[in-house]
């Protein structure tokens, strides 16, 4: 190149590509190198930078023409070093979970993500990169010539990356087969499929149809029986099972609901690793292997079935981002907002806040039965500082920044653990709450996680991993029941209690709800249900 003032088509995509090689795949050569040492493996781990170059060359060229190079390019600067930052600040992948997880992520939530180390991430891998791709002359050549040029580029980069393949074809063949994980870090190749795969999943179906279920459903009772009930869900955000002293954790951090006369589920287990993809999921008819983002948004769930009773008030109630879809039939009201939700300090609304007024709805619905949604804000990360009150802070010293990585693992932990704290707050009176009520109704109250939380072990922060990868603690989730006097006859809890220990997971929700209502229908299933096993 005479000069980089003025560049051709094919010499901006190699030293684009190059760039993205050099500067923004740290993490999968840190990763690489784990599984394959550089000391003992120094010419396959060079071949897998040619090999990501190559194939970033072809990718490049195959969308990229005289008037969509720049823009292009730009946007993929931009997000690699977006992708880049998270990648190696919290060690997430940038899956197509992940990418609808991001698209529905509201302002207030992308505020609490934002660093400063981000900002340079973006300003020194993004900005200025993309500065100079905005600023620089292409050479203009007549289509011939560009597109002679274009050919054997992509020639040579074919060639390149089958002889590499060809070369270390022994460890291509485990790189691929047993280390599959490897792959999810190669920026930007794999958040480009990803976001292909997101596309084609949510804008590639055609008129969204919903159909519905259990159309038959009514409610059954006793001869006898003329009581209502009144049910509030809570659906809690990010708190891992491990972390609740009720499951054995040696910190206080439910020194409430421990006399509240709950009952615990200790082996309780999420449908995703993502609110994007669990809270639709276990409201859903369909268990964790059968479920898919089409199949939950074209097909009614369980709070469409309890509507369909026409017996049964519902009310949804969110503190966090939204419902996911599983609320756009019932009644809804967002808590996020100082408007709605009365108890709010410095931009943050408490879950807290999603009991007052309640009451009004109870009396607007007597005589039917009752269904509360309540989401919380709950464990949500990475700023856990901000999710419970100063009063609530009993775990010192917390890290008072979203930037985990200037905060020591026992900082982390610490805010965390207070966040659970400021939860069993809220469920004990949740429960308060409910006993008010225990003389006219049924009372109940369930409570499940959407997933966990990584807080730094072996590296890994926050949540979001493939399923397949995800450590327990991502997967293993708080869950607890309790019920009024009048609700405990009814159900055997004593029985209960003896199984709490036993393998859950949020397949049990759909059917448990139907259950607690004594629903009828065809969707039901008496084995699935956590109550009437």
């Amino acid at each position: 190149m005479k000069s980089l003032n003025k560049i051709t088509q094919t010499q901006l995509i190699l030293l684009t590509s190059l760039f993205l090689v050099a500067f923004d795949n740290y993490a999968f050569f840190t990763n690489l190198t784990k599984v394959y040492p550089l000391s003992d493996n120094f010419g396959f781990v060079i071949s897998t930078a040619f090999v990501n170059f190559f194939f970033t060359v072809l990718l490049l060229s195959l969308v990229s023409m005289r008037w969509t190079i720049k823009p292009i390019i730009i946007l993929v600067l931009i997000i690699s070093s977006l992708t880049n930052y998270f990648m190696n600040s919290y060690h997430v992948i940038i899956d197509a979970s992940m990418i609808r997880n991001m698209m529905q992520t509201n302002i207030h939530e992308s505020m609490d993500l934002l660093t400063f180390k981000e900002v340079l991430y973006f300003v020194f891998l993004g900005l200025l990169p993309s500065l100079y791709v905005y600023k620089v002359k292409i050479e203009k050549r007549g289509f011939k010539t560009e597109l002679l040029s274009r050919l054997k580029l992509f020639v040579a980069a074919v060639v390149v990356i089958a002889l590499s393949i060809f070369l270390f074809s022994k460890y291509y063949t485990s790189f691929a087969r047993e280390h599959k994980p490897l792959r999810f870090t190669v920026n930007p190749t794999y958040w480009i499929y990803s976001t292909g795969k997101y596309i084609h999943k949510t804008f590639n179906s055609g008129p969204i149809i919903v159909k519905p279920i259990g159309e038959d459903a009514k409610i059954v009772k006793k001869a006898d029986d003329n009581r209502s009930k009144l049910v509030i869900m809570v659906v809690g955000e990010a708190a891992r099972a491990d972390h609740f002293s009720l499951n054995g954790y040696d910190r206080d951090t439910n020194p409430l609901l421990a006399n509240d006369n709950i009952i615990d589920f200790t082996n309780m287990s999420s449908c995703g690793t993502s609110t994007a993809e669990s809270v639709p999921c276990m409201f859903s008819m369909y268990d964790r292997g059968d479920y898919n983002y089409k199949k939950g948004i074209t097909t009614e769930n369980v709070l469409d079935v309890l509507k369909h009773t026409k017996d049964v008030a519902i009310l949804w109630r969110d503190n966090n981002s939204d419902s996911k879809g599983v609320a756009l039939r019932v009644p809804y009201q967002d808590y996020k907002i100082p408007k709605n939700n009365t108890v709010c300090e410095n931009g943050e609304c408490r879950d807290i806040g999603m009991l007052v007024g309640l009451d009004k709805f109870i009396a607007k619905n007597k005589g039917k039965d009752i269904l509360i949604v309540l989401h919380q804000m709950g464990n949500h990360g990475p700023a856990y500082f901000k999710r419970y009150p100063k009063a609530f802070e009993k775990f010192t010293p917390t890290c008072k920044t979203n930037q985990l990585e200037d905060c020591t693992q026992q900082e982390i932990t610490n805010a965390y653990d207070n966040a659970i704290l400021y939860t069993d707050y809220f469920l004990d009176n949740v429960i308060k709450f409910l006993k008010k009520y225990d003389d006219r109704y049924d009372t109940a109250m369930i409570y499940m996680a959407d997933h966990g939380e990584s807080l730094g072990e072996g590296g890994v922060y926050l949540h979001g991993l493939p399923y397949f990868m995800a450590p327990s603690a991502q997967t293993h989730i708080g869950a607890l029941m309790w019920f009024g006097k009048h609700m405990s006859k009814e159900i055997n809890v004593a029985a209960l209690r003896e199984r709490s220990h036993k393998a859950y997971s949020q397949d049990n929700l759909f059917h448990t709800l139907l259950g607690i209502f004594n629903v009828k229908t065809k969707v039901y299933d008496k084995d699935m249900d956590m109550l009437k096993q």
